[in-house]
């Protein structure tokens, strides 16, 4: 079966069309600038040419249109026909308690879709916009929704409750639900796979790490605890979103800046993290550029996010009853899997927990690989996160 796995941002949406007989991708691609001007498509048939087209799109619909049309374009396409898809299977960021695992779209999940747009106002509108898309494009193609949260559900209360009056959880369910979910997932089960381990007695800590990064525990294969919080703007310091900060600084900054809650909002996820330390970007690669000029800002920016690392990492060493228990710890997404430096300055600063990196096996990009020397107490691996397989095997899984 060939399945279309379609990822929706509020701009944005990326793809992929994976043949699981042998779960390869066979068509991939980026729809850029949507709504905006200057939009565009790079699309990509494995073994074929890559092709770019500039065209205005107005919405999603007309995005989705342009990804149909380029998988099936005669001389650039992937398939012949539309028909050939199986199923579609769409990222949906917040799935709240309403979901612990993967489901069939129907009118009763789309409608709990929409009650948890008021705690992700910024993702699952767009995940709503692509799957609408889909359904009116592919009328008859079944729909399977792939939650971030749903990995997070089997968390336990002692992590996923805040120390606040407990009637607002009861009222509006106000509680930890964690994020990257399905990388998590992912990652989980191929650590599993490396180490020759059934994935429900691996026990790991993995840690996301990119532009958005959230570390989580993982007790025989399952979410235990996880720093990202209500929405993602907990945890660690990202690329733009402060992380983890006093409650007390909102109310101090709206009384001081004279700002609305929206506007502070609005600072701690798209102008604080290092992009607000630094004041050079959101994008790691330009803080370490940065760096090696010697802007001591960025400098900073980096010690920062990787010192909230080290904290989290020891705090759920915490979370087992022995080092001994603890299989690996594992770097994955675009900052854990490319950057060299940092898995050697998160690693080398735990060193007291008996953590040792072996340099050489640590100089690589990309790859799948165990970093840690043999005479580390624990295992450390590189896995590059692979999202699009996990939501294409959940939806091959359900709709079969």
């Amino acid at each position: 079966m060939k399945i279309l796995v379609i990822n929706c941002g509020s701009s944005s949406l990326k793809y992929q069309l994976i043949d699981m007989d042998g779960e390869k991708v066979i068509a991939k691609g980026l729809v850029e600038r949507i709504g905006i001007e200057g939009s565009r498509i790079k699309h990509e048939t494995i073994g074929k040419e890559k092709k770019v087209i500039e065209e205005p799109l107005k919405d999603h619909n007309d995005a989705l249109k342009l990804v149909m049309n380029s998988i099936v374009d005669p001389e650039f396409g992937a398939i012949k026909s539309l028909d050939e898809i199986g199923a579609v299977g769409h990222r949906v960021v917040h799935g709240g308690e309403d979901f612990a695992q993967s489901v069939v779209i129907d009118d009763n999940v789309m409608e709990a879709i929409n009650k948890n747009v008021e705690v992700a106002p910024l993702h699952n509108p767009p995940n709503i916009m692509g799957i609408e898309a889909c359904k009116s494009l592919l009328p008859n193609v079944k729909q399977v929704a792939v939650f971030d949260t749903a990995f997070h559900q089997t968390m336990p209360p002692i992590n996923y409750l805040y120390a606040i009056p407990y009637k607002f959880y009861e009222k509006y369910k106000i509680r930890r639900y964690g994020f990257h979910g399905t990388s998590h997932m992912y990652i989980t089960n191929r650590t599993a796979e490396i180490l020759g381990k059934d994935v429900n007695e691996i026990n790991l800590i993995t840690c996301h790490l990119g532009n958005g990064s959230s570390i989580t525990a993982v007790k025989n294969g399952k979410s235990y605890d996880t720093s990202m919080g209500f929405t993602p703007l907990d945890g660690l310091a990202m690329g733009t979103r402060s992380g983890i900060i006093d409650p007390a600084i909102v109310p101090y900054l709206m009384e001081k800046e004279h700002l609305s809650a929206e506007q502070v909002n609005n600072i701690l996820n798209k102008e604080s993290g290092v992009l607000g330390i630094s004041g050079v970007s959101s994008d790691f690669r330009d803080i370490e550029d940065a760096c090696s000029e010697g802007n001591e800002r960025s400098k900073l920016a980096l010690d920062i996010f990787e010192n909230n690392v080290r904290k989290i990492i020891g705090a759920y060493m915490t979370e087992f009853k022995s080092l001994d228990e603890i299989d690996a710890i594992v770097f994955t997404a675009g900052l854990g899997e490319n950057s060299k430096e940092t898995r050697a300055n998160i690693i080398n600063g735990l060193s007291a927990f008996g953590l040792k990196i072996d340099d050489e096996a640590n100089n690589m990009r990309g790859e799948e690989r165990i970093i840690s020397s043999p005479e580390s107490k624990i295992k450390v691996l590189s896995i590059p996160t692979n999202e699009e397989l996990m939501i294409a095997r959940d939806t091959l899984r359900l709709v079969k």
